[in-house]
């Protein structure tokens, strides 16, 4: 395949794949932007059906990585890397630990942490062998850990930034929710959800996590195939990406779309049609960038629990910016803020040149 004429290819600065056939590891670290530091990125494994489908995947989600950190102020630039493979069998210590020798190989060009499929158990394996690793276990009080909770927490802070400015009201109470995907990011935002009063529907391929949440949270299962148009007031995607499309769009019921997910839009045109048809879109990069605010805290080290936490409190005031710009252009969300993040690219990659 042609990566170099790929949309999704946008100026990448390094592609980079890694096979160790004792290990079976089939791996792709894509580093986007180093404008503002290291790329910076978890690593997701999924039993991609092709190479291309994981050179796809690895791209846009790498370019997100830049924006994301771009927006959250921190002095990292984007990467990300997937593994093809299953991640329910396909695990194995050496298959981490020569992940992490692939890792290494760039020399802190690129920084890795969990992401879907992958967890801090594995990190800690990709952690004896290279020291570019974060999301790692952590001493209580200490800036760390599994990412999952804290890109709940910004995903619930920005989800009431987006109820306010569409529906003008600063509680959650009664309000209802649909979460696509209640594995770990989605458990944690229903958990926090639930504690306000919000009625859930939630929807999930995992029989036990649906129940989970029914048992847990009082929420509704309702169908995978359906959950995007149920009639509720917000949508909460926080399963994988390009869910909104030309043909889901039209279904949608939602006024309020704000998840976890990664590039959720399927292209960025379909960010102008959410907005023709009145839906108000908190950009994904925007609202889960709790994650990395704390994988980044962890590995710069000395950030407390609490810093991170306090840190992760601005998400509102940069979605409340980017819904306000929108409306007052008259432009659809996403463009907003991908202008705002490639300026803030520019803005670093013209110092590095001075």
């Amino acid at each position: 395949m042609d990566i170099f004429g790929t949309r999704e290819f946008d100026g990448h600065e390094r592609v980079v794949f890694g096979n160790d056939e004792p290990t079976g590891l089939r791996s792709i670290i894509a580093i986007h932007s180093t404008a503002l530091g290291p790329a910076a990125g978890g690593c997701r494994m999924w039993p991609y059906a092709s190479t291309a489908e994981a050179v796809t995947d690895v791209l846009r989600l790498s370019r997100g990585m830049s924006y994301k950190n771009a927006m959250a102020g921190l002095p990292f630039g984007g990467g990300k890397a997937v593994i093809i493979g299953d991640s329910r069998k396909g695990k194995s210590a050496e298959l981490f630990q020569a992940y992490g020798r692939f890792v290494g190989s760039l020399a802190g060009h690129y920084i890795t942490a969990e992401d879907v499929g992958t967890t801090t158990a594995d990190m800690e394996q990709v952690a004896r062998v290279t020291n570019f690793v974060s999301g790692l276990g952590r001493k209580p009080g200490e800036a760390g850990g599994d990412p999952a909770p804290k890109t709940a927490l910004g995903v619930f802070l920005g989800l009431k930034a987006a109820v306010k400015f569409r529906f003008g009201r600063s509680d959650l109470e009664g309000l209802s929710v649909a979460v696509q995907g209640v594995g770990g990011v989605g458990y944690h935002l229903c958990r926090l959800l639930a504690a306000e009063g919000v009625k859930l529907r939630v929807a999930d391929v995992r029989p036990l996590a649906t129940q989970r949440a029914r048992e847990e949270f009082n929420a509704v299962a309702v169908p995978v195939e359906t959950v995007l148009s149920e009639e509720v007031d917000v949508l909460a995607p926080c399963a994988l990406g390009a869910v909104f499309n030309a043909e889901s769009i039209p279904l949608i019921r939602a006024r309020v779309i704000a998840g976890a997910a990664n590039n959720q839009l399927a292209e960025d045109k379909d960010g102008a049609a959410l907005q023709l048809a009145g839906v108000l879109y908190a950009p994904d990069y925007v609202i889960n960038a709790g994650g990395i605010i704390s994988v980044a805290r962890e590995y710069g080290g000395g950030a407390t629990e609490v810093q991170v936490t306090n840190e992760i409190q601005g998400i509102p005031g940069r979605l409340m910016e980017i819904f306000e710009r929108a409306r007052r252009e008259g432009r659809a969300t996403n463009s907003v803020a991908d202008q705002m993040a490639r300026e803030r690219i520019e803005r670093g990659a013209a110092r590095l040149v001075a």
